[in-house]
Parts: structure tokens; sequence; C-alpha cells
């Protein structure tokens, strides 16, 4: 294996009620725990997300409201989840622009006070987008030579993506082959949160990337219109972007006293 571990990563997929980061939930999570011994762990989670599953959304991944009524909500394996990735690296397949965002705003939820921030990120999408610019299916077709059969389940989809990042790896001379190369091959372009809305300047000081005060560090603006705090945090923003510009307000407020 050509992957060099020094710690072990999670790969994960996600099924969910929607695409809304702030609004939307986990109805199954899938992962595949790979140490550097070369050992390995699986486990597929189904869960009540509390709201209804479009049935739209119930037509690409198969999982309906009658699926998961009796499953346990979340917060009820919040704290499981957060041991499997507890000292982890995470790698998955348009996880930076979905699936990590959306899983740090349901630990939110369940009241964990773990930081996904702390792990390195490895996204194959972003890899296969620099290399052969296509989807998941067709990643596995061209770099593992085989059909993906039950796309959009997420066991199918993790073990997937296990299978093309590994193949990715003998195919490519150009990439690294450490967790923290890759990581910063497939980074979040230095985002402080993970949808890009606040970003680090040259710096490495937060500014706003949306907005009025586009392009301005959250810190001034914060302290010249404290309303637009109040606005921020009754928006429909995602929980962890709130996280972010909270600690940056209690911060820019104990400077200012």
């Amino acid at each position: 294996m050509r992957l060099k571990l020094t710690k072990p990563i999670v790969f994960f997929d996600l099924e969910t009620t929607g695409l809304n980061i702030a609004s939307d939930r986990i109805v199954e999570l899938s992962y595949h725990k790979l140490y550097p011994n070369g050992s390995s762990e699986s486990k597929t989670y189904r869960i009540n997300p509390e709201m209804h599953i479009p049935e739209a959304t119930s037509a690409i991944h198969g999982i309906t409201d009658d699926d998961v009524r009796d499953c346990p909500v979340f917060a009820q394996i919040a704290k499981e989840v957060v041991h499997v990735l507890e000292g982890c690296d995470i790698a998955g397949y348009n996880s930076n622009s979905f699936d990590v965002p959306l899983l740090a705003e349901e630990l939110i939820r369940a009241g964990s006070d773990f930081d996904l921030k702390r792990c390195r990120f490895i996204d194959a999408y972003i890899i296969f987008t620099k290399n052969e610019p296509r989807n998941l299916s067709a990643a596995y077709r061209f770099y593992c030579g085989k059909s993906l059969e039950n796309a959009h389940s997420a066991n199918a989809d993790t073990e997937a993506t296990y299978e093309v990042l590994m193949a990715q790896l003998e195919k490519y001379d150009n990439l690294p082959d450490t967790v923290e190369g890759l990581a910063e091959y497939t980074s979040f372009n230095r985002s402080a949160d993970f949808t890009g809305k606040i970003v680090y300047d040259k710096e490495g000081v937060e500014i706003f990337n949306f907005g009025k005060y586009k392009g301005q560090r959250v810190r001034d603006v914060l302290q010249k219109d404290t309303g637009y705090y109040g606005w921020l945090m009754q928006g429909e923003f995602p929980q962890y972007m709130k996280k972010v510009i909270t600690r940056i307000f209690v911060e820019s407020r104990k400077k200012g006293a």
C-alpha cells in the first residue's frame, strides 16, 4: 500500500434528507477505518433524522421514513462516532464540500465539543477532478475497472471511495503518499469554517467571504457593527460557521475591554 499512515484514517460517506448543510440531516453514515498496520474495520449506521425524508431524496438513496422510524437519532450515536474519529484523519468523496460540513453540524446539534478541524482531510473527488474530472461511478470504473453497484448507498460509496483512493495513489506518481500531503492536495483552501464563508487572508486572519462585508476582517466588522453579529446568529447559516464567528466575537470583545 503506497499510502503512508502515521495514524488511522477514516473513510466515510453520508446519506441525508437533502443538500442543505444548515438544515438537512443524516439518515445513514458508513465508515471504513484503516489503521497504520493495515488492519481495518467498517460499520454502517441508520439514523432517524427527526424530519421527513423527501420522496425525491428517497428515490436517490432508497431510504424512506419507514426505514429509519425506529433507528436511533444522531445524538444517541454521537459519542460513538466521535470515538471512531478521535485521533484520526478523514477521507471521503466530495466530502470537503458536503459530508464533513454536514457532519460538523450534526455534532454541534448533539452537544459534542469534538471539533472536526482537529483532523486532516483528504477528498478523493478533488484528486479525481484535478486529474480525470467526473463522478464517483465513473471514478470507480476508471480507476478500479468495475461498475459501482448500489450507488448512493453509504456502504457502497464508502467502500468505492476507499478503493478509488488506493488506485489513485498507484496511478499518479505526482501524488504525495502521506496523509499530510494528500490533505494539502485536497485542501479546504484555507477556510476557517467548512463552507468557505469565512476564510483566511495572507496574514492568517479570518475574513468574510460573502455578504456586504466580503473581504473585510471578521473581528473588525464585529467591533464596528455588533448588530451584524446578531443578524448572523439569527440567520439560517451553518452552526459551525456561527461557532467560528462567536469565537472571534468573544475574543474581539475581550481585547477591546
